[in-house]
C-alpha cells in the first residue's frame, strides 16, 4: 500500500524527469557544425552576370577597394539543376514588412569582418549528400576606397545596401551615423544599390548618400545555365572547391566528428566601377558617376 509520502516522492521524481527531459530536448547542438567565413580576394577573376570573366568598357574605370565588413542575407547548398530555394536553406535573415513590402531588416543583420563567422549550423541538420553549389545572398557591404576632389587625394567609406531591398532607419558609415537623405528615399525600404559616403575634408567629417540605378549591381551566377537567379536578389552563386582549386563537391555524410569550416571568398577585384569623365584614371565624385558596387564572384573552399 502506497503511503501518502510514497505518493509524493513518485510525483516529485515524476516531476524532475519531465523538468530534465524538457531541459534535454531545449540543450543547443554541441556536435561538430558547418561553419561559413568572409574572405575578400581583389586578385580572384572579376566575373559578369553570368559567371564570365569581365573586363571593363573602354570608358570605365575601376578600383579594387579595401573591404570592411560584409553582412548576408540568405545561405543555400544546392545541385546543379537545383531552383532557388529548392536546395537545402541554411539561413534566412530576420525581414520586416513595411508599405505591404518584404524588407531586409538591417538593424537585426549580422555584420562581420574577413575571417569571422557569419554563420554556422550543426552538421547533424544537414539532409547528407553531395552539394555543388554554394549560394549566398549578400546584404551590405562597407569599404575603403581612394578618390580626387578639388585637387586632394583621400580616402573614404562606402556603406551600400545591395539586398533585395533593405529597410534602414539610420546606419554608421565609419565613425558618423546618418538617417538615409529624403532625397534618397528617407529612412525605410530602399532598393538595391543605396549607398552612403563618408570622409575628412579639411578635417571636418562629411557624409553623402544615394541610390545607385536598377540593375546597376552585378550578382556572378556561373550556374545561369541550369539555375538562373532573379534580378535585383545579390544571390551570389559559386561553385565548391578544394584549397587547391579542384573542383568537388560538398559531402555531408551525417556521421561527421569534427567541425567544417567553409571559407567563402568573394571577389573584390575593380568591384568599384565608375564612368571616367575626368581623364585622369581616379574616381573624382564631383565628374564621374559610379555604375557598379557589386561583389565579382563567390569561391567557397572547402576542406
Amino acid at each position: 500500500m502506497k503511503t501518502k509520502s510514497t505518493i509524493f516522492l513518485l510525483s516529485a521524481l515524476a516531476l524532475v524527469v519531465v523538468v530534465f527531459s524538457s531541459c534535454k530536448k531545449d540543450k543547443p547542438d554541441t556536435g561538430p557544425r558547418l561553419i561559413f567565413k568572409f574572405k575578400f580576394d581583389s586578385t580572384q577573376v572579376r566575373l559578369n552576370n553570368i559567371g564570365q570573366p569581365a573586363t571593363l568598357p573602354s570608358n570605365h574605370r575601376a578600383q579594387s577597394p579595401k573591404f570592411n565588413t560584409m553582412s548576408a542575407h540568405y545561405v543555400e547548398l544546392a545541385g546543379d539543376w537545383d531552383a532557388l530555394g529548392s536546395g537545402k536553406v541554411l539561413y534566412k535573415a530576420e525581414e520586416v514588412t513595411n508599405n505591404n513590402l518584404q524588407a531586409i531588416d538591417f538593424s537585426k543583420a549580422t555584420i562581420v569582418r574577413e575571417g569571422e563567422e557569419f554563420y554556422s549550423v550543426p552538421l547533424s541538420l544537414i539532409t547528407p549528400g553531395s552539394y555543388k553549389w554554394l549560394r549566398v545572398s549578400l546584404a551590405y557591404q562597407n569599404y575603403d576606397i581612394k578618390y580626387l576632389y578639388s585637387g586632394i587625394y583621400g580616402t573614404g567609406t562606402v556603406a551600400s545596401f545591395i539586398g533585395y531591398r533593405t529597410y534602414v532607419n539610420s546606419y554608421k558609415i565609419k565613425n558618423q551615423t546618418i538617417t538615409p537623405s529624403q532625397s534618397a528615399g528617407g529612412p525605410g525600404n530602399h532598393a538595391q544599390g543605396y549607398w552612403g559616403f563618408e570622409t575628412t575634408v579639411f578635417g571636418t567629417p562629411f557624409t553623402v548618400d544615394g541610390q545607385a540605378p536598377a540593375g546597376a549591381t552585378t550578382v556572378p551566377n556561373p550556374n545561369f545555365a541550369n539555375s538562373p537567379i532573379p534580378a535585383g536578389s545579390c544571390v551570389v552563386t559559386g561553385k565548391f572547391v578544394t584549397v587547391n582549386g579542384i573542383e568537388e563537391a560538398l559531402t555531408v555524410t551525417g556521421e561527421e566528428t569534427q567541425d567544417v569550416v567553409i571559407t567563402v571568398s568573394l571577389s573584390t577585384n575593380n568591384s568599384f566601377e565608375w564612368i571616367e569623365n575626368g581623364g585622369n584614371n581616379v574616381y573624382e565624385p564631383a565628374t564621374d558617376a559610379v555604375v557598379d558596387m557589386g561583389v565579382r564572384g563567390l569561391i567557397p573552399y572547402k576542406p
